[in-house]
């Protein structure tokens, strides 16, 4: 049997974890995860309703796009997404967590506060493809006030949404001047980095019709991006920059993460801390609590899921995972980097590993 993968249109992590599979070549069926596939293959292998999941062609369940990526980064080989580079490698890593991680915000606020009558009718058409409009959008709206439920406590209210705008339309800024000169964030070749922004200015923050508008009239440069990543043309091809270069362009993106998203990320692996030393064999919750974030100048307050923090031990482990002479040279790359010290110098907490769906300490 060929891989199975069970998704959709809408889905942030499905974007990721399909653009990947197309470059990657990878031979894959896509089944639309509608009601019925949700309650008798989706909940059934992994616990929960949650995509992407892929059944791959021996029968193994894979759930989580970074684990589906590398599962077929170790079986097939070939060009990798992964640079071997020091530098490389962790700009891509962090960009991956960046994305996947912190530019939800900006997905499900312009989602549900820019498309939300369209969404209605895509979550319809997706659970009951067979129902009339009229039908697909009364069920549309029941499934689609769950996730609109989740804007105020990923911070999203009239208090942050201003300044959420504002770092939004300054990150396509930046990203459209990259995009101007060079095809993926690393060269000619997508990196893991590149699959972690997809998910969220794809699936919502290009497809969804207003958005859409907004990104192509702002930064068209970042539209035809997303263009080559999902509509795929050349799979395996392409090169990352030699000598372990980091464009110039990427160091405002990076100076965006630190300042927004690693503060947040330090409360977050605080408060995991805390959780743990007091909870020694309790199930790790999806999130520890509230934690304040800013963002330009604005401060709310959002869930703190240990699940990113996973995520940025990739990075970390990469890091500080390196000898003398290659850490010597990142560092002196991270230099460039404004508050690159709240990376350097992160204070992580218990390790965890992610297995059999769940997140558990290492």
């Amino acid at each position: 049997m060929t891989h199975k993968f069970y998704g959709g249109p809408l889905s942030l992590y499905s974007g990721k974890a399909r653009a990947y599979l197309d470059w990657k070549g990878v031979d894959y069926e896509e089944i639309l995860s509608t009601t019925e596939i949700y309650k008798t293959i989706i909940v059934p292998r992994v616990g929960r309703p949650v995509i992407p999941v892929m059944v791959t062609e021996d029968g193994q369940t894979l759930q989580d796009t970074t684990l589906i990526i590398d599962h077929f980064e170790d079986k097939l080989g070939g060009p990798s997404v992964y640079p071997d580079t020091p530098n490389q490698r962790l700009v891509s890593l962090l960009m991956e967590v960046f994305g996947d991680e912190w530019l939800v915000i900006p997905a499900m606020h312009y989602r549900w506060n820019y498309n939300e009558e369209w969404v209605y009718g895509e979550f319809g058409a997706v659970a009951a493809p067979e129902a009339s409009k009229e039908e697909q959008l009364i069920i549309g709206r029941e499934r689609g006030q769950t996730f609109k439920g989740f804007c105020p406590i990923l911070g999203i209210n009239d208090e942050t949404i201003p300044a959420i705008e504002a770092s939004y339309e300054a990150l396509l800024a930046d990203l459209d001047r990259h995009f101007t000169q060079y095809d993926y964030l690393l060269g000619s070749r997508p990196s893991i980095g590149d699959y972690g922004l997809i998910g969220p200015l794809f699936a919502h923050l290009y497809r969804d019709p207003a958005s859409g508008e907004i990104m192509k009239r702002l930064a068209p440069k970042v539209a035809a991006w997303v263009e080559r990543m999902v509509n795929v043309e050349a799979p395996l091809s392409g090169e990352f920059l030699p000598d372990d270069e980091i464009p110039a362009t990427l160091i405002p993106i990076l100076n965006r993460m630190m300042a927004e998203q690693m503060p947040f990320l330090q409360k977050t692996a605080d408060m995991f801390a805390a959780w743990a030393s007091g909870n020694p064999d309790a199930e790790i919750p999806r999130a520890v609590g509230m934690a304040e974030f800013t963002v330009e100048g604005t401060t709310g307050q959002r869930i703190a899921p240990p699940f990113s923090l996973w995520m940025l031990q990739r990075a970390a482990d990469h890091y500080h995972g390196l000898d003398d002479e290659a850490k010597s040279t990142v560092d002196a790359f991270l230099a460039n980097v404004q508050d690159a010290v709240a990376f350097q110098d992160f204070r992580s907490g218990p390790r965890l590993d992610f297995e059999e769906f769940k997140l558990r300490r290492a």
